[in-house]
């Protein structure tokens, strides 16, 4: 090839058909090498199976089942499965798949080239997928196929049990767990209830209409104890005039000793204490009954004290008594003892007064305690009512998982079904000898072209005027044709051939290795 020469389409295709042989030797040798190493090349036969997802027999409004996702989301899950080294391990010797390569090579190598012969693709649009397997021979490529299918067909079932199963447990175990808390619940609030039971919100009315009957009853026992001292009172004025007597006056004008002389001053004095007690307990210090009463208190300490001196000094003779101071000294005596009745209903109604009111705070403490304990049982009695809720949802979803199991254990749920069942392939699925034969002659005539056209580039010869004109720069004044002897022209010609051979075995290696790695 010149420098600085223009070379029109004329120029390239002389100089192809100057080197003819150089073209169509590597065409011919790789043609032929191709079509050879083609011919026996290993026929490989593909046989395929289409599957379907056959819904459940039962309806989904009768039995709703766990197990949800269309086949496309489950099936990388179960081919993984299915494809997984014991599976195929097994396949491999049941088959005696591969005998070559397992004396050769380690079963992982093996399975992994079988796994690379099995393809699983999900039909698109539908709920379908094909299974397919290429071998040796159509035989067991059907055989294999038939086997992978089934293995799909039995893990499809075997998948969804267990996830029904493991659906079912989960919700067993929230339910134990629900069913323990919703108890412990209870158990707060029905300990709750018995602690404060009186103070709940539904004894309310209760306790108020409760109140109300305390207060009416303290009210009556206040009248009572208000009629009672009257009483008291009265008999104590009654007992009081007839013991300040100290003389009585008989119709003969003649004058007698008082009946106190013979009644005892000290019960006397007593009876009056008695008496200043109970009226100081309702009546103030300078109310008149009071301080006669506290003035009758000291006339007789001060005659109890003059009797007791009295009586030191010598005793006065007894006289018999008369009727009427036997009468005055009975009414003494009734008088004494109504008073005595009158101060026991007044303890025991003041004994009354002090329960009634201790009750009466009792049930107006349990009144103010009414909204703190509406505000803590409507606490519990909300986390109870969510626990119960819990309980009862999970209680259905677990009765409806149950159903769902035994629906999948009894293999009535979506199941794989064939509908193109596999084949006896009837020609090789590869290799495909035709094009493998056009490719092997358009690489010999691509590697001719190449090898003429670099030839061409390193060839410094000049063969035509333009050439001359190009190279030297100078006018041609005449053409001599070369003058080569026979023997040069045969060097000449072997060592274009040569290139070419050299190219063609460089490409031939390259094949047969990439074949053999294929192979492998």
């Amino acid at each position: 090839m010149i420098p600085g020469r223009q070379y029109t389409p004329e120029d390239w295709l002389q100089a192809l058909l100057t080197r003819k042989w150089v073209v169509l030797v590597p065409f011919a040798l790789i043609t032929t090498a191709t079509i050879m190493i083609a011919s026996r090349l290993p026929n490989r036969y593909r046989s395929d199976i289409l599957i379907l997802t056959v819904p459940q027999a039962v309806p989904q409004e009768y039995v709703r089942t766990t197990v949800i996702g269309q086949v496309s989301d489950r099936l990388p899950t179960i081919s993984q499965q299915i494809l997984s080294r014991s599976r195929l391990e097994r396949i491999i010797r049941d088959f005696n798949l591969y005998p070559d390569a397992r004396r050769a090579k380690p079963m992982e190598a093996v399975v992994e080239r079988m796994r690379s012969s099995i393809e699983v693709q999900v039909v698109e649009r539908t709920d379908s997928f094909r299974v397919s397997f290429e071998a040796e021979t159509p035989l067991m490529a059907m055989q294999v196929t038939e086997r992978l299918a089934g293995l799909f067909i039995e893990e499809n079932l075997h998948d969804r049990e267990v996830q029904a199963h493991a659906t079912s447990s989960f919700l067993e175990s929230q339910l134990a767990d629900a069913r323990t808390r919703l108890v412990e619940q209870e158990k707060r609030l029905e300990s709750y209830r018995l602690r404060y039971g009186a103070e709940l919100p539904t004894q309310l009315q209760s306790n108020i209409q409760i109140i109300q009957n305390t207060q009416l009853q303290i009210q009556a026992l206040n009248d009572g104890l208000n009629r009672d001292r009257d009483r008291r009172l009265l008999a104590s004025r009654q007992l009081a005039d007839l013991q300040s007597e100290q003389f009585l006056v008989e119709p003969g004008g003649s004058l007698m000793a008082t009946a106190s002389e013979a009644v005892s001053i000290s019960g006397r004095l007593e009876a009056a204490i008695a008496e200043v007690a109970a009226l100081e307990t309702r009546l103030t210090p300078e109310h008149p009954d009071l301080v006669r009463a506290k003035r009758l208190v000291a006339e007789l300490e001060s005659k109890f004290e003059k009797q007791a001196a009295s009586g030191r000094g010598g005793e006065t003779p007894a006289r018999p008594l008369t009727p009427s101071e036997i009468a005055k000294r009975n009414r003494i005596r009734e008088l004494q003892a109504e008073l005595e009745s009158v101060d026991r209903q007044i303890a025991n109604k003041l004994d009354q007064e002090v329960q009634l009111r201790a009750a009466l705070r009792t049930y107006q403490a349990r009144v103010e305690a009414v909204p703190t304990r509406e505000s803590e049982l409507a606490s519990l009695t909300r986390d109870y009512d969510t626990l119960q809720s819990l309980y009862r949802t999970l209680l259905a979803k677990k009765e409806d998982s149950k159903v769902a199991e035994n629906l999948e254990r009894r293999k009535v749920g979506d199941q794989f079904k064939i509908v193109d069942p596999p084949r006896r392939p009837e020609r090789p699925y590869r290799p495909n000898r035709l094009l493998i034969d056009l490719a092997g002659a358009l690489a010999g005539l691509a590697i001719g072209l190449a090898s003429a056209l670099l030839l061409e580039f390193f060839d410094k010869g000049l063969k035509v005027e333009a050439d001359v004109q190009a190279a030297l720069d100078l006018p041609v004044v005449a053409l001599i044709p070369p003058m080569m002897s026979g023997r040069e022209r045969r060097r000449a010609r072997w060592r274009s051939i040569g290139v070419s051979l050299a190219l063609v075995a460089v490409f031939v290696l390259c094949v047969t290795a990439a074949w053999l790695t294929l192979r492998a």
